[in-house]
């Protein structure tokens, strides 16, 4: 008998610790004789309606139960006539995303840096070493709209207005988030992820923090940390939060959803001092992360309703 969901899509956001939980992924679908489905493209995140049709017809006829990942905006299955699987995703603060992305193109990671790896051969001298903060004040197009406007698409979806950064876009990311995602967890709160994974999809993700924690996959998991990334003056970060305006609404938007279903299963959150809000958001009674006492016969109800979607 198959468990259920039995069809699961990771449309992992880059730089958003996907690889740690990749990692962790292959010896869970050993472990547990699950189908992980890997994708060897990456960097290909918008679909032509044929390439969607093509990608969601190969996702579908693969053996049950699944888990497939790849770097790829949302995609609709049932568009196509297809069963739509159950979608889960972590994201990160946006500048600390934007950051880990713009060193890591330049410079790679740790495993690069033990094999003398060069990152993006193709990169000119000057553009590697471009100081951020040069880059931000002077408007470079890295370092602007649209490349900023870059978290919304993964889960707003293929159609071309996904792409601009504006209301309509962010408001269909944040449906496809309460109609499609099981999960976004926060990547700053990664193990609390990683356990309500567990709660939400045991066939999948059982024993994941234990082995999450054990010291050799650790080690693993600290080689992918970006090197030589160094923080933006506080003029400039002050400049990349007004660009990214919108991927802050959505960032939190989904960490006060994240939070509230931490409550509901008790999970107390272990807060550090968060960087101050923006000045365009206004402060959310939701950022008070005490537990509430749920009856667990409730939970296993919630979690009915979220699969019957």
């Amino acid at each position: 008998v198959l468990p259920f969901p039995s069809q699961v899509v990771y449309n992992r956001v880059g730089k958003c610790g996907s690889r740690t939980v990749v990692l962790l992924l292959r010896i869970l679908s050993e472990k547990h004789g699950f189908n992980l489905v890997t994708s060897d493209i990456h960097n290909k995140t918008r679909l032509t309606k044929n390439e969607q049709m093509e990608l969601i017809k190969n996702i579908s006829t693969a053996e049950q139960p699944y888990l497939f990942t790849r770097h790829v905006h949302f995609l609709n299955f049932s568009r196509f006539g297809g069963d739509q699987p159950v979608y889960i995703n972590i994201i990160r603060d946006p500048v600390n995303r934007f950051l880990s992305n713009y060193f890591f193109r330049r410079f790679g990671d740790w495993r690069g840096e033990q094999n003398h790896m060069i990152r993006t051969p193709s990169m000119r001298q000057e553009e590697r070493y471009l100081d951020i903060n040069v880059c931000i004040l002077e408007n470079y197009p890295e370092c602007s709209n649209p490349r900023l406007f870059y978290i919304i698409p993964y889960f707003c979806g293929q159609h071309p207005r996904c792409r601009e950064p504006g209301e309509w876009a962010l408001e269909r990311a944040k449906l496809n988030v309460n109609e499609n995602f099981l999960l976004v967890g926060i990547l700053e709160e990664l193990e609390d992820v990683l356990l309500l994974l567990e709660r939400f999809l045991p066939h999948y993700f059982k024993d994941v923090l234990s082995i999450y924690k054990n010291p050799e996959h650790r080690k693993l998991g600290n080689l992918t940390v970006t090197v030589k990334k160094t923080v933006p003056s506080p003029e400039a970060i002050q400049i990349l939060y007004q660009r990214m305006r919108y991927e802050y609404e959505f960032y939190y938007y989904v960490k006060e959803q994240f939070h509230l279903l931490k409550r509901k299963f008790g999970l107390k959150s272990h807060i550090r001092k968060p960087r101050p809000r923006p000045e365009f958001f206004i402060p959310s009674a939701l950022e008070t992360e005490e537990p509430i006492d749920d009856e667990e016969e409730d939970d296993e109800k919630w979690l009915e309703d979220i699969y019957k979607r």
